[in-house]
């Protein structure tokens, strides 16, 4: 619109001009006709400035949309972020959990002293396993191997102690421990003396021996009960045997939902009275919170033990 408007009025002059020249009589029309002319340019220039605004406007609208992009970008970052956010939570707590377990199996494998371990054994030859200084170790991988059958809860909780060999030794405990055999009255003083039993005291004042049970009495109540009682050292009782009775407590207090298949087995070699250690398993139904298959030493530092009756003597 401006261009034509420029034309007009070049129009304009131009007339003005030839007029002012060639035709003199007609002047005033001519002049007429150039100010008409003039006056048309100028309505043209006027209509033809809103032309900038419309502009201004397109490019206003461009800068929304591109602002309203800018938001989408964003919201669409921030959404990535809180996924990233999500899955480097859920990542931390698998880590976490996978820490736990390790955690688990590592106290599984220790008690107070550090546990090896003693691969595809059985108690037909851990008899003639060495001390070395490790009161602990763990058997067959610490798998306890229970069956489907040894896991059952079909028949509630139960406990069997087996019978007294021809030396009137114990043999052996089993059981499935729940809250519903633990029990509420306080242990009475033990009166028992299983075989080997030649206690003493040592340097330090405590007793060489205790009388041992076989299943804990804070597990089932069996308190003097022949078949529940060996002759073991203080080390082998406690912390020995106790750190895996009080794990298995602490389970059973949990819930009266859980239970445990525990096995003790007292380990003689050849007819000696003395127990060469004990063999414990356990492991709690529906889960592995409790799971542990270990043989315990039965020794005393400072001290050497003749298994064949239970008498000892100060280690050099």
């Amino acid at each position: 619109m401006q261009l034509i408007g420029f034309i007009i009025i070049l129009a304009g002059i131009y007339l003005c001009l030839w007029t002012y020249k060639n035709k003199p009589r007609q002047r005033w029309l001519r002049y007429l006709l150039s100010v008409i002319i003039f006056l048309l340019a100028l309505i043209v220039g006027s209509s033809a400035e809103p032309a900038p605004k419309k502009a201004a406007k397109t490019v206003t609208k461009t800068k929304l949309v591109k602002k309203g992009n800018y938001s989408k970008r964003a919201s669409s970052l921030e959404s990535k972020n809180a996924k990233l956010a999500a899955s480097l939570s859920s990542q931390k707590r698998a880590l976490t959990q996978q820490k736990k377990a390790l955690d688990q199996k590592k106290q599984t494998k220790s008690s107070s002293s550090s546990a090896s371990s003693v691969s595809q054994t059985t108690q037909n030859n851990l008899a003639d396993l060495t001390y070395s200084g490790i009161q602990t170790v763990t058997i067959n991988n610490n798998q306890p191997n229970f069956s489907s059958a040894d896991l059952s809860t079909a028949k509630g909780p139960w406990q069997t102690y087996k019978n007294l060999d021809a030396l009137n030794r114990v043999t052996g405990a089993e059981a499935l421990l729940n809250q519903k055999l633990m029990p509420t009255a306080k242990r009475e003083e033990l009166t028992i003396d299983p075989t080997g039993w030649h206690n003493k005291r040592t340097a330090s004042g405590g007793w060489l021996y205790n009388r041992c049970h076989l299943i804990g009495y804070q597990l089932t109540g069996q308190n003097n009960n022949w078949k529940n009682l060996m002759t073991g050292t203080r080390s082998l009782n406690d912390p020995g045997m106790t750190t895996y009775e009080n794990q298995i407590a602490a389970y059973l207090k949990q819930s009266s939902k859980h239970y445990v298949r525990y096995s003790v087995t007292p380990i003689f070699k050849d007819n000696e009275l003395l127990a060469r250690g004990v063999w414990l398993r356990g492991q709690s139904i529906g889960d592995n919170q409790i799971h542990f298959s270990v043989y315990i030493f039965n020794v005393e530092s400072g001290y050497t033990l003749n298994y064949n009756d239970g008498t000892s003597t100060v280690s050099n």
